[in-house]
């Protein structure tokens, strides 16, 4: 027995301009359901301001007042909401949840390719259809001929799993060429094994100014803001509140997907959330307090576990990206990198956002490859953009590591 499947997720639209819209989420609890519903709101384009948690371990009820694009496709974003929750079954015609988890089925992999003219702006209008679509890029190859034209390969996987219907390979074939207006493309969709994503990983070679990069906490000069600095970070590990909980409280600078950045370092460290609270302040600070328990149920009161905690959420708070832009022989270089959950899920939007940021600041890209890297005890996705520098690059390099990093974080 459960509850209505309509009534998991309930979705109260915001009535007027710049009001926030209600997401509410009633149902059996898992660990790491926090950082799965968050990065699905990440995906949508919303921002959490804030956010209530309240668990006994078996049930959870939470709470996301949320901002962001007036075009948010809201019952679509319910539905995703719904099936990252625990599993559905059905009774007497009547749709229940239930607590008990399958392991879910890897997606197929699907290579899109296509070859046209290159444009200003190009790879960012690419993935802003795919992201519409709902279509998630793990890896992309991208080069340009001497003649000026493209050969882009997008390894991906389709979130509505209907990619290997002929309507949605059409749908999506559409969808491109209007965005694209190129009477000479041409737009391949078809499904890959294992052997042939092997064969299109990137190159195992990173420079060294990002894998150092990796363990710097303090940011480099060319991005410091004044607002991210290890100062602006205060997190207190606290166990006499509570006499069943640790309670932990973050005060912090906000930015893009900062509620994300916390669930994840909490679901990769198995640790339960029974009850929480969010909210943005004034000049874009961010307060938290966390009940937690870990695995057992029981306190954190180790405090080598303390403090291995308290230092990974440091870093991810002020560092959630590494971005850095190096010489490459002749050409320019960027680099972004950023953690990959334990599940493997990697953060949503970053190449998007750094399409858009390109788009915006100037330089072309000549060509680009998206793979994953184990840098010391964790696997990273890094994304390497060769910029085309044509007669030279007219946009200084320092500009172009601080503008793609404060697109990722949001402070565009």
């Amino acid at each position: 027995m459960g509850i209505l499947h309509d009534d998991v997720v309930i979705i109260r639209e915001a009535e007027k301009e710049g009001e926030t819209t209600v997401i509410t989420v009633n149902c059996p609890d898992k660990t790491g359901l926090g950082c799965d519903l968050c990065r699905i709101i990440l995906f949508f384009g919303l921002s959490i301001v804030r956010g209530d948690v309240s668990t006994d371990g078996k049930w959870c009820y939470i709470v996301f007042w949320v901002a962001g694009k007036q075009r948010t496709r809201w019952s679509l974003l319910k539905k995703r909401l719904i099936e990252a929750c625990p599993s559905c079954s059905s009774a007497s015609g009547i749709s229940y949840y239930r607590s008990e988890l399958k392991p879910p089925k890897p997606s197929d992999v699907f290579l899109l390719k296509f070859c046209c003219h290159d444009r200003k702006g190009l790879l960012h209008d690419i993935t802003e259809v795919l992201s519409e679509l709902e279509l998630i890029i793990h890896k992309v190859k991208i080069s340009t001929t001497p003649d000026g034209r493209v050969v882009d390969l997008f390894f991906v996987t389709d979130t509505r799993e209907l990619l290997h219907t002929k309507k949605r390979r059409d749908d999506t074939i559409e969808q491109l060429l209007v965005i694209l207006g190129d009477p000479s493309i041409t737009i391949d969709i078809e499904l890959v094994g294992p052997e042939i994503t092997a064969c299109s990983q990137s190159s195992s070679f990173l420079p060294s100014a990002i894998t150092e990069d990796i363990y710097d906490l303090e940011l480099p000069d060319s991005l410091q803001s004044g607002t991210s600095t290890s100062d602006s970070v205060s997190i207190a590990i606290d166990n006499s509140l509570s006499p069943a909980h640790t309670l932990v409280q973050i005060i912090c600078q906000d930015h893009k997907g900062l509620l994300y950045d916390i669930m994840r370092t909490l679901k990769d460290y198995n640790i339960q959330i029974s009850y929480g609270r969010f909210s943005t302040k004034p000049r874009g600070k961010c307060e938290l307090d966390l009940f937690i328990v870990q695995a057992d149920g029981k306190k954190i009161v180790d405090p080598s576990k303390q403090k291995s905690l308290s230092s990974r959420l440091r870093i991810e708070l002020l560092r959630p990206f590494r971005v850095t832009v190096v010489s490459r022989g002749p050409d320019t270089e960027l680099l972004v990198a950023n953690p990959v959950e334990l599940s493997g899920k990697g953060r949503p939007l970053v190449f998007y956002d750094i399409t858009l940021a390109l788009k915006m600041l100037g330089p072309s890209i000549f060509s680009a490859e998206v793979g994953r890297h184990v840098i010391g005890d964790r696997e990273w996705e890094v994304y390497r953009i060769l910029l085309d520098e044509g007669e030279g690059l007219s946009v200084p390099r320092n500009k172009i590591e601080k503008g793609v990093w404060k697109m990722l974080m949001g402070w565009v």
